[in-house]
């Protein structure tokens, strides 16, 4: 029987880097570059999203991507245990620049893009963001740290803290009580 899911064999066929246990990948998800991917336990990867392992995508342990959402990780992408994104956001781990210093786009040689803009993005264990949010390149979302929806993320986010806007600001402290809830949860686990 088809399913709008990859079937555990079919996900063991598309080359991934690694794959874990009751992984649920969208058959229309776009993956590219699949062995420079690397997917925990329990992921889920909902349709229309672009997943580009570049220089290396690793999913972590119950994360979720949301529909439409785009992973460019030309130069690195971590999503830590527990993450998660909301339908339409956009992570990317390289940008072009907009000065007009260099050449853009991806058909132009780097050696013409002198001022691109590169480094992994790591979002950590607990880290939500919310839909139609966009995250730049070289970024560390911390720990426990949750994005607002129609964020533009331009720096570091602390751990458990709340930002939100255009460019993205820290509004208050994110409660850590979903750690019982995980430690909870995590004990129900065979």
């Amino acid at each position: 029987m088809m399913t709008s899911f990859y079937s555990e064999d079919e996900l063991r066929s598309v080359g991934f880097k690694t794959v874990g246990k009751h992984v649920l990948i969208s058959r229309k998800a776009s993956i590219y570059n699949p062995g420079a991917i690397s997917i925990g336990d329990n992921v889920r990867i909902d349709d229309f999203c672009v997943l580009g392992g570049g220089s290396g995508l690793v999913l972590g342990n119950f994360v979720h991507v949301a529909c439409y959402c785009g992973l460019f990780a030309g130069s690195g992408i971590v999503m830590e245990n527990f993450s998660g994104l909301s339908a339409r956001v956009l992570v990317y781990s390289e940008s072009d620049d907009y000065s007009g210093e260099s050449l853009t786009n991806p058909t132009v040689p780097e050696r013409y893009k002198p001022k691109m803009k590169k480094g992994t993005v790591v979002l950590g264990k607990h880290v939500i963001v919310g839909a139609n949010s966009t995250i730049l390149p070289g970024l560390v979302i911390a720990e426990g740290a949750a994005i607002g929806a129609h964020s533009l993320v331009t720096k570091n986010c602390e751990s458990w803290s709340i930002y939100f806007g255009v460019p993205a600001r820290r509004l208050r402290r994110r409660s850590r009580n979903l750690l019982e809830l995980e430690r909870k949860f995590l004990c129900t686990m065979p």
